[in-house]
């Protein structure tokens, strides 16, 4: 490989965390995920993955599958300390890391002589120092690298070229490759492509018909393994979002207006912290029946003012009107006003929809 790129990813982090705290518990079923009824999961111990638990399934579901697990709510200060812990020492090793979540980063490991020994020194190291174990992913793009990180988890140190990683994921299906979700794997089914090999080997042309001109052959180079996107030194959030899931629906606009000013409240809280403002107001709703939209408004100036950031987002809310009462809500600020012009596409990710922003929170 000309080229190669690695992906560390911690394993079970959240719960590797826990396990440093309470190692009574090693060996044990271990869930960690809020505690109202409509909790999700947000990782599992592999004991507990077992019995089919995994993240962001409902809580309620993790205890039907696995009664016997243990459930600890998250402990979010100690996960991003143990996470700067982690980096420090990717990038005491390494000159390009770019860290994409408390639990992982990509590495540029072009140029060095022994790219292996060095990450399987990495791993070591990080054992020794962290107690934590982590699973790596080696070859000449992200994407590869990121797939191969996930093939044999825990533990797991795997290096494939692009070639290799095709014929060893042909039979997988298409979900399996990051930025493939749920509903395009579906529109996929429809068209009889269940694995990434009948993906790699469908025309443009008919996935153009289905996809449009940009999205269509996306798919099929991804289903090849292709990937240019670079590993960026930094990367710096192009928004901040805040959310809840309500114990029970809410219907009532007072109600919800009541929510979105808290959210909004603490978002803005946090922005002054960091010296950050936006011009971008964008609010998440998801109904009852989990019909999830997203409304957005760009204003004049940049701000992080939470009357001028609510004011904005209750207009939102009242454009859209909610037609069955509300799951979850949620308020995002972007448009930060450092950013000289809105964020490149990302290489390798999908093409966005003209029909539909994309404005995850």
């Amino acid at each position: 490989m000309d080229r190669v790129v690695a992906h560390l990813d911690m394993d079970a982090f959240y719960v590797s965390v826990e396990l440093l705290q309470k190692p009574w518990l090693r060996g044990k079923p271990v869930v960690v995920s809020g505690t109202g009824p409509r909790a999700v999961v947000t990782t599992a111990s592999y004991e507990a993955r077992r019995f089919g638990v995994g993240s962001a399934i409902p809580a309620s579901r993790a205890r039907r599958l696995c009664p016997e697990a243990v459930f600890l709510p998250p402990d979010f200060p100690a996960y991003r300390e143990k996470s700067r812990e982690v980096m420090a020492r990717l990038r005491a090793h390494f000159d390009t890391v770019e860290v994409v979540g408390l639990d992982e980063a990509y590495i540029e490991l072009t140029g060095l002589v022994a790219p292996r020994a060095a990450m399987r020194r990495l791993v070591s190291e990080v054992r020794a120092a962290t107690g934590l174990t982590a699973s790596v992913g080696m070859g000449p793009n992200k994407l590869v690298a990121k797939v191969c990180s996930d093939a044999e988890k825990p533990r797991g140190f795997v290096v494939l070229t692009r070639e290799q990683a095709r014929e060893r994921f042909a039979g997988r299906p298409p979900k399996l490759i990051p930025g493939i979700g749920p509903k395009t794997a579906e529109r996929l089914a429809a068209m009889g492509i269940a694995t990434l090999g009948q993906l790699a080997a469908t025309p443009d042309e008919d996935l153009t018909g289905v996809f449009g001109n940009r999205m269509g052959p996306w798919l099929r180079r991804r289903a090849h393994f292709e990937d240019d996107g670079r590993v960026s030194q930094e990367r710096i959030a192009v928004s901040e979002s805040r959310e809840t899931t309500f114990n029970e629906d809410i219907s009532s606009r007072d109600e919800q207006r009541a929510v979105l000013r808290g959210l909004t409240e603490r978002l803005c809280e946090g922005l002054r912290g960091h010296g950050r403002r936006g011009r971008t107001i964008a609010i998440k709703v998801r109904l009852a029946d989990f019909t999830t939209i997203t409304r957005a408004r760009t204003i004049a100036e940049a701000t992080a003012d939470e009357d001028v950031v609510s004011a904005v987002a209750f207009e939102l809310l009242d454009e859209y009107d909610p037609p069955a009462p509300v799951r979850l809500l949620g308020v995002r600020l972007a448009s930060f006003e450092d950013e000289e012009a809105p964020p490149a596409p990302v290489p390798g990710a999908p093409p966005a929809d003209p029909g539909q922003m994309a404005l995850p929170l």
